[in-house]
């Protein structure tokens, strides 16, 4: 599979909305009701919440293979933690489902994990991102040398949480 990693600029965000419609929709239809996947779409995938995401310090990238999108990512940095520690947050990363198990996903936290490496401003860096603890995809993160740091029920808004591991990797 001829894969291409690319930084998403402004005129990509209706790829990045168009493929969460199916991915997010996939990935989360037996974990959240339906009013939940509605108030999720707005609040992450909607043109505007995505812009607004950019100008906060979310970097993008798209994962084409030919001329088709097939996965994205999102990851911005977060803070610095008392010990120096740069920590990261990988806000995104998904996969089409018809290429699920092809290694893309690994490709891109690869992308993610260079672009930390990149861009970190201390010697110390961590990426976290949080997991929904039933997603399956946790296997993947495990298999990918991220752990596990701690769990937690995270307000959104409109009375729903996200129900979350938070999971990490040194860089």
């Amino acid at each position: 599979m001829d894969v291409v990693i690319k930084r998403a600029g402004q005129s990509d965000l209706q790829v990045i909305h168009n493929m969460a419609e199916v991915v997010f929709r996939e990935t989360y239809k037996t974990i959240l009701s339906p009013d939940q996947m509605e108030y999720m779409m707005d609040w992450m995938y909607s043109l505007a919440n995505l812009e607004k995401q950019v100008s906060q310090g979310h970097t993008y990238y798209i994962a084409w293979v030919g001329q088709e999108p097939q996965g994205y990512l999102s990851v911005r940095k977060d803070c610095v933690e008392p010990d120096g520690t740069e920590v990261w947050h990988l806000e995104k990363i998904y996969v089409m489902p018809s290429v699920q198990g092809t290694g893309l996903g690994g490709k891109l936290l690869d992308t993610a994990k260079q672009h930390v490496r990149d861009n970190k401003s201390t010697q110390i860096a961590r990426i976290e991102l949080n997991v929904n603890r039933n997603n399956p995809a946790v296997g993947f993160y495990k298999h990918q040398g991220l752990k596990i740091l701690r769990q937690g029920d995270f307000p959104i808004g409109n009375g729903y949480y996200m129900n979350d591991y938070i999971m990490g990797l040194d860089i």
